[in-house]
């Protein structure tokens, strides 16, 4: 009860700090009034929407109103199309989690067999050339890889569409763009964790007892390998949930990622309330469910807690 009341202590200051900090930026960024006007509106239709938004009230008014919301988990209608905010952001929380989802599977195919071949230390000639792909992926952000698998699959070869909604395969280049992006870090996490079990005393007593080189990699090095791999992978989820927004953009991937970009263009504050609301507590979940993953994983987190 005291760990339980403790993370729900965090998650409380958490979002009020994370809501408090979106309410000052959002109300530094412009005047959602002039653009729900549009051009040449006169200053009367202008005050109008003010006062119908409660625009027109001090910042400490708004404020006191804004957190009473938050509270209640009402976070006004979207200025844009008049919907409850939360509900119209929950619409589009399945598809993020589904390009999540796949992400980081895909990328777990990738890259942890990967790592484990180049903390194995394979000869140094093959070992410099996954090295060097390895580091220049790593510095390719992932819309220009977005971009190149569009130019190479869409435009030239045609073999898949480009963007969300337009058939089965919709859903290919959104993850592998993902996928290709994330898995370099997780391939050098992975063959320096392989890499630093081979010193360990406990590889070392089994190698002299005559352990096969597979026996040692995987019941030796991979199991421990595996720890601070899954520590990356709790984190690079938490990431995908807040971080992939370029990516759905490019594809016009109906997720969380796409709204929030529309509705900073339009300044829609409520829908950017509730998307950041529902982000921040997703990544907050996620980062909890990791931390009793580690403690079921590793024998030495359990011990500490007794």
């Amino acid at each position: 009860m005291k760990a339980v009341g403790s993370r729900l202590l965090q998650l409380i200051v958490l979002l009020g700090t994370i809501s408090t900090t979106l309410f000052l930026l959002l109300r530094l960024s412009g005047d959602p009034a002039i653009l729900l006007a549009g051009e040449g509106a006169s200053p009367e239709t202008i005050d109008a929407i003010r006062a119908d938004y409660g625009f027109d009230k001090s910042l400490l008014q708004q404020y006191l109103m804004f957190i009473w919301d938050i509270a209640r988990l009402d976070f006004g209608r979207s200025l844009v199309n008049s919907q409850p905010a939360l509900g119209f952001v929950l619409q589009y929380l399945p598809s993020t989690l589904h390009l999540t989802f796949l992400a980081v599977f895909f990328n777990s195919i990738i890259a942890i067999p990967a790592g484990v071949w180049l903390g194995a230390k394979p000869t140094q000639r093959r070992r410099k050339v996954l090295s060097t792909i390895v580091s220049v992926a790593q510095g390719t952000p992932a819309y220009v890889i977005g971009l190149l698998l569009i130019q190479i699959f869409s435009v030239w070869l045609g073999w898949l569409p480009s963007i969300a909604g337009t058939g089965t395969w919709a859903w290919v280049l959104p993850t592998a763009t993902l996928s290709f992006a994330l898995a370099p870090n997780l391939i050098r996490v992975v063959a320096a964790s392989v890499e630093d079990t081979t010193r360990q005393d406990y590889y070392r007593t089994a190698k002299a007892n005559g352990a096969a080189p597979n026996v040692l990699l995987i019941k030796h090095s991979l199991p421990n390998a595996l720890l601070s791999t899954t520590s990356l992978l709790g984190a690079q989820f938490a990431f995908l949930l807040s971080g992939a927004l370029i990516t759905e953009y490019i594809f016009a991937w109906p997720g969380l990622g796409l709204i929030l970009v529309q509705s900073i263009t339009n300044l829609d504050f409520p829908t950017i309330q509730a998307t950041v609301f529902v982000v921040a507590y997703l990544v907050f979940i996620v980062n909890l469910i990791m931390d009793q993953v580690f403690r079921l994983a590793d024998p030495r987190l359990r011990r500490s807690q007794l």
